[in-house]
């Protein structure tokens, strides 16, 4: 089962709006989810982002579920506003990325599963940010 369905858009978004909008295509619906969620998955890189989004019903991030919700909304509504405030949905995706940048700083603490270690994974590959830098240069004037 997938993260997010059409079905369940209708908590931000009534039923015969989306239908409007995407004029009974579901693939256009679709293509906003798949967008939001990759979206999402761009500001999560430090946690585990294919058991956060495979994840279904129950088991998923209620919190992170409300943001790409909002982020899909706003995928459609860019596509056409029919019954629906263009000002409102685009403060709701700008929450939802002001959150996301917040996780991916460091300044919030979801409740999200973390990427394997190297023990765990038994590989090389680096987990989470690397930081590097130097000194400024110095100009010695004799």
């Amino acid at each position: 089962m997938a993260f997010l369905t059409i079905q369940e858009l209708n908590t931000h978004l009534h039923d015969e709006l989306v239908e409007t909008i995407t004029r009974g295509d579901a693939t256009i619906a679709e293509a906003a989810i798949d967008a939001a969620i990759a979206e999402a998955k761009g500001y999560l890189t430090r946690f585990d982002c294919t058991r956060i989004f495979s994840a279904s019903g129950s088991k998923r991030n209620q919190l992170l579920l409300i943001f790409v919700k909002d982020i899909a909304i706003w995928h459609l509504t860019n596509l056409c506003n029919a019954g629906t405030e263009l000002q409102f949905r685009q403060d709701r995706y700008e929450r939802a990325i002001d959150w996301l940048k917040a996780v991916q700083r460091g300044d919030v603490s979801p409740d999200l599963p973390d990427r394997e270690t190297e023990e765990e994974t038994g590989s090389n590959t680096p987990i989470g940010p690397i930081a590097y830098g130097s000194n400024p240069k110095r100009c010695q004037h004799f």
